[in-house]
């Protein structure tokens, strides 16, 4: 975890400090594993395909964990982050080979709130798509 960061230090437009994820096949199954999802549209081309997806897709809430992984890093506490939404834009397509997919995460400073409380705005892509659309987390800084 990097130094907590200080209310006082963060203004609108703040920005993070951009981070990229590969997720890979193994990924895919090491998560279905912790998270008891194992649904085969993320392990299965055949069933993935045969349901209209364009191949195996991460889960939803692995991408969302790596976003707000990318924030609590940021704020360098995970108790930080007090609030956090996002809604599914498009699904995170797995291939089935050695380097899988990448996943960016920006974010910015869009409000502060008042109370060392600031919302972040987070932009995730991957493949020049962003998957994740209003995405955004309430931090409590020091």
């Amino acid at each position: 975890m990097t130094a907590r960061v200080r209310a006082a230090d963060v203004a609108v437009g703040t920005e993070l400090s951009e981070q990229t994820h590969r997720v890979t096949r193994a990924d895919l199954v090491r998560y279905a594993g912790a998270s008891g999802d194992l649904n085969p549209i993320h392990w299965s081309d055949r069933v993935a395909t045969a349901v209209g997806l364009p191949g195996v897709i991460a889960h939803g809430m692995l991408t969302m964990g790596l976003a707000a992984r990318a924030v609590t890093e940021w704020a360098g506490d995970p108790a930080a982050l007090v609030g956090y939404q996002v809604r599914f834009g498009r699904p995170v397509v797995v291939p089935d080979d050695d380097s899988g997919a990448e996943v960016t995460v920006r974010g910015r400073v869009g409000a502060v709130l008042g109370d060392g409380r600031v919302r972040v705005d987070l932009t995730v892509t991957s493949d020049g798509e962003k998957v994740l659309s209003l995405a955004r987390a309430t931090v409590a800084l020091a």
